[in-house]
């Protein structure tokens, strides 16, 4: 009776608890689409997604074009959130509406708002495109017409910088489910629908690549989607479209990989002389990375997302990378591992040696890891770094989870305050990772991000990781500016160089472009420079996206990794002078036409959930069914009443 009373107490505690514990785990995360709760066939007005990429040399410039549709018999604004690239200058954005253009304004964020909120009140067409995190985007829509089709377009600009060698484009397709915890600010975007895992896509998704390398492209291919490329005769141009099969694979970011003849890529200079203000971008390879010689003992705390948005595929990924990661672990090192969902889980009180009874301990711990609850990122990392810290070891973090939270700034600050401590290195996990938040930790913590799509991901990076850590390719980074009236350099400090990718310097100039720029730094084996003369090139008008992509660097210093008032007023301004889309400034396009005066129903495109990500994401995944909760209460009742009757 015992042995059968604990099981009847453990079934209904468990099962209340599963039922009472999903609110305060998923806060005010996103929500299931339910259908039939909006009748009519205008709530799903994205149509399509079609974008057109033209890559020449280092600079990608990127048109997307979003159609709109309302098949329904009511006028309807609809709001779309969608992601783009962390790097991307956004700088242009029209409205079509049948055979009418109206090209976009950037205005201050709140003036654009007022504008289109009066726009929509007075029964005019107009679209608003505002910026929620410098990776995810709001497209508003106001006065859809029952049959109307409506293009919006938007164009930006990316810097393509290749590492070991090879390139990488990177366009986003769906924003995954933000976890909302009760100190993040600024959360609108996170409160959009969802449609269950496995539904496909709702919309058609279309990509169309332009590639012109300039030199002889050596490999060319997706992991991501089935791709059809068409290669020229000089293999120094391609064109790439999707597979017919992969049309409405857009739960997913579309990735694409190509390297170019030659295992080194030359240091090189381009410059812009514009109406106003010259530009230059210099691009310096780095030395070969040293091999590893008398490396010093090292600690590494481990810290790891088990929310429910792991559950599933991203979960299994990230302990398949953790076995790799323990695994390559030398006996003089140390480590510590930080579980994290709702709440922090410790597989020591301090970091232990990494001896293969200790490291076969921690994969059981991280394998015995299950996927739920919230994503309290940043009380794990603050639990990381409060950790006892070896004196005789030089220290890093590493973070691994698929980013799906909305306070990357609190995150950022967390690590910019032990600036100096250690370095911090970031896996991001998934078809559709944060990569904002992943890149910020990891030039928050001067480390390096890797992305993680599947399990020849994980082996390759904990590879690279470990390469990184052990033998950083260049120390000490510095510039040197002779003979050249430059200003406005950015960055303005250049952190440790691990991966064997070019050091990026964007900058002004006055005058004729003359005198040297140099990057000096140490290697393992003594000091490295390397010179490059500003008279051997000449200024092209084809390099034209230097001045945005200057704008955009500098934007990022200012804004991308710091709470949202600060430096307002300065980003504020070069997202005006430079015709940007920033945290603080927004596109607006209005139609000038009262096209209706009987008002219109809201609609918010519903999202699909990014392929491999389970329901737990939304903290609904496979809850008990009604009738079992109830069953597990009244169970819990009857025990209680039954033990309470035989003490008396």
């Amino acid at each position: 009776m015992q042995l059968r009373a604990a099981v009847i107490t453990a079934f209904a505690l468990l099962t209340c608890s599963r039922v009472f514990a999903t609110p305060a785990d998923k806060t005010e995360s996103p929500y299931f689409v339910v259908e039939g709760s909006t009748p009519g066939l205008e709530s799903l007005p994205l149509e399509s997604t079609h974008a057109d990429v033209h890559i020449a040399g280092v600079i990608s410039d990127v048109k997307v074009t979003q159609t709109y549709r309302n098949d329904g018999d009511r006028t309807i604004s609809a709001r779309y959130v969608f992601p783009g690239s962390t790097r991307a200058a956004v700088y242009g954005m029209k409205m079509t509406i049948g055979d009418r253009t109206i090209v976009a304004s950037i205005k201050e964020k709140e003036q654009a708002k007022a504008e289109y909120d009066a726009a929509k009140a007075a029964g005019k067409t107009a679209s608003l495109l505002e910026e929620d995190r410098p990776n995810v985007f709001s497209m508003n829509v106001a006065n859809i017409l029952p049959k109307d089709r409506i293009q919006v377009e938007l164009e930006y600009t990316e810097l393509l910088v290749p590492t070991d060698g090879v390139y990488e484009m990177v366009y986003p397709t769906v924003v995954g489910p933000r976890y909302v915890s009760e100190t993040a600010t600024n959360t609108g975007f996170a409160h959009v629908g969802y449609t269950h895992a496995g539904e496909p896509p709702r919309s058609a998704f279309d990509i169309h690549v332009q590639l012109a390398a300039g030199m002889a492209i050596q490999t060319l291919d997706s992991p991501s989607h089935k791709i059809a490329a068409k290669l020229a005769a000089d293999q120094k141009t391609a064109s790439i479209d999707l597979d017919s099969s992969e049309l409405t694979a857009n739960n997913r970011d579309f990735v694409l990989h190509y390297a170019l003849a030659g295992k080194s890529l030359a240091s090189g200079l381009l410059l812009y002389q514009g109406p106003t203000e010259n530009y230059f971008l210099a691009m310096v390879q780095p030395p070969a990375r040293p091999a590893p010689e008398q490396i010093p003992p090292r600690e590494y705390v481990f810290v790891v997302d088990v929310s429910g948005s792991m559950e599933g595929f991203p979960l299994h990924t990230a302990q398949g990378l953790m076995r790799d990661l323990l695994g390559r672990l030398r006996p003089t090192d140390s480590f510590d591992v930080v579980l994290f969902s709702g709440a922090t889980a410790l597989y020591a009180p301090q970091s232990v040696p990494a001896t293969a009874d200790e490291i076969g301990k921690a994969v059981a711990f991280v394998d015995n890891g299950r996927a739920g609850g919230g994503t309290e990122l940043d009380a794990a990392v603050q639990t990381a770094m409060s950790l006892p810290k070896r004196d005789d070891s030089s220290r890093s973090f590493v973070v691994v989870t698929d980013g799906y939270i909305a306070e990357e700034p609190a995150v950022f600050e967390t690590i910019r305050s032990h600036l100096g401590e250690a370095n911090v290195f970031s896996f991001g996990i998934g078809t559709s990772v944060n990569r904002h938040l992943m890149e910020g930790v990891a030039k928050a913590g001067q480390g390096e991000a890797f992305i993680v799509e599947n399990d020849k991901d994980a082996a390759v990076a904990a590879v690279k990781f470990r390469e990184y850590v052990e033998s950083p390719v260049l120390t000490h980074v510095a510039v040197k500016l002779a003979g050249l009236d430059a200003y406005d350099i950015q960055p303005q400090t250049l952190p440790d160089v691990f991966a064997s990718r070019p050091i990026v310097v964007f900058g002004k100039y006055r005058g004729v472009p003359n005198g040297t720029l140099a990057v000096t730094g140490r290697t393992g084996s003594g000091a490295f420079t390397q010179t490059l003369a500003m008279a051997s090139v000449a200024p092209s008008t084809d390099n034209h996206a230097l001045e945005q992509l200057w704008a955009r660097m500098k934007i990022s210093e200012l804004s991308d990794f710091y709470n949202d008032t600060a430096n307002q007023a300065e980003v504020t301004k070069l997202g005006l002078q430079y015709h940007l889309l920033t945290k603080f400034t927004s596109f607006i396009a209005v139609s000038q036409v009262v096209r209706t005066t009987a008002g219109s129903v809201d609609v918010d495109q519903p999202l699909p959930m990014p392929a491999g990500v389970s329901d737990e994401a939304l903290g609904q995944g496979d809850e008990p069914p009604l009738p079992l909760i109830v069953l597990g209460l009244a169970l819990a009742v009857w025990f209680a009443r039954t033990r309470s009757r035989r003490i008396a």
